[in-house]
């Protein structure tokens, strides 16, 4: 795209691959997050001096920072992603679900707004029937989330979900939620531009997850068919509209056994997963999120995407078995990624790189295709 990339690094990634491979490079803080990539003024103020016009937050750190998309907005730098405003209400989860309830969408039984106290709570479980999940209105990666199975549970983790919501968000509003079992998780990957129009690229399948979150992410679904997938598909951008969403984003949702679906939230970024969708509709989000950023028109219709094949994406995560998979950090003195048709791996690693304690322990992720589409160009 004659687009020349600029990359950050705080001192911790001073050897990393992005680094070596950007265009140019700028370092802008300590290895603590705080200090370097959720430091907003900092990052503010490297873009004004590197001159760059646009700003991709990835899908990590501030790329659902509603503050951080409504400073770009004011200092006149491109946020590739959604407005500000849809951020706020995508991640104020209240918000939202009043909104998919006026818009028609299907939303998971529960409370309809934040609850005030373990007494609210209880006459919600009740209304919605056992077991129910305690959530926080501002959660994400599964954090803030608890499950009760009777009034003396519910008492006791409303308790214990309001300590874990202020010590990860700073600030404690929980809701209730019927708990579904046998549920697929099953997400849509969404376009919408600034001319109104808006396109859904198909379902992922999420469910094998762990601790509440996604390790295996696939397409197609093998429980959702075409008449499935253009039904859902279809709620799912009427969703998005709801909040008035601009770019790239995702409408998640829960299908229980008996095959309804329910949304539960819209991702306001890009998805570690999205290269399941790319390699399923030959479709380069990126390059699409960009071309929306810069004011353009998506110019295929929803008919004109078709689905080549299937892709299936599993996350390597550098992790310890024997401690219940927590985190492992250190020297990588060497490693071999596979490649080869329909195969594609998306990592950091390299031959003496180091596994940073100070971020995410994903450390590659895992793609392969059947009906692999080497062109990316969009239709």
């Amino acid at each position: 795209m004659s687009i020349k990339p600029i990359a950050i690094y705080s001192d911790e990634d001073v050897g990393s691959l992005h680094v070596k491979l950007a265009d140019e490079c700028y370092h802008i803080g300590p290895p603590s997050p705080s200090e370097s990539y959720l430091n907003i003024d900092r990052i503010i103020e490297t873009s004004k001096k590197a001159g760059a016009d646009a700003i991709h937050p990835g899908y990590g750190f501030l790329s659902e920072n509603e503050g951080f998309a409504g400073r770009c907005e004011k200092e006149n730098i491109v946020f590739i992603g959604p407005r500000s405003r849809a951020m706020e209400l995508t991640g104020d989860k209240m918000k939202c679900k009043a909104l998919m309830k006026k818009a028609k969408v299907p939303i998971v039984p529960g409370s309809v707004g934040i609850v005030k106290g373990v007494q609210e709570a209880l006459d919600v479980a009740a209304k919605a029937g056992y077991p129910v999940l305690l959530k926080s209105a501002f959660g994400g990666g599964g954090r803030g989330i608890r499950m009760a199975s009777n009034e003396g549970q519910l008492k006791q983790e409303f308790e214990m979900a309001s300590a874990e919501s202020t010590a990860a968000f700073g600030k404690s509003a929980l809701f209730v939620e019927k708990y579904l079992e046998n549920i697929r998780h099953i997400e849509f990957q969404l376009l919408l531009d600034s001319h109104g129009n808006g396109r859904h690229l198909f379902e992922r399948e999420c469910s094998i997850q762990r601790r509440h979150q996604k390790l295996i992410e696939l397409s197609p679904s093998p429980v959702v068919d075409a008449k499935t997938r253009e039904e859902v598909g279809e709620i799912a951008v009427r969703a998005a509209q709801a909040v008035d969403y601009l770019n790239a984003g995702t409408a998640e949702f829960l299908r229980d056994e008996h095959g309804n679906f329910y949304f539960i939230e819209i991702n306001s970024r890009l998805q570690v997963e999205h290269p399941v969708t790319e390699l399923v509709t030959g479709l380069d989000l990126v390059k699409l999120q960009i071309m929306i950023a810069q004011g353009e028109e998506i110019d295929f219709r929803q008919e004109d995407i078709k689905m080549h094949g299937a892709a299936i994406e599993c996350r390597i995560n550098a992790e310890d078995p024997f401690i219940e998979f927590a985190p492992s950090v250190g020297l990588v003195p060497d490693c071999s990624l596979p490649y080869g048709p329909g195969i594609r791996v998306d990592s950091y690693l390299y031959p003496g790189c180091t596994v940073s304690g100070y971020y995410d322990s994903l450390i590659a992720k895992l793609i392969q295709s059947r009906g692999y589409q080497h062109n990316y160009s969009p239709i």
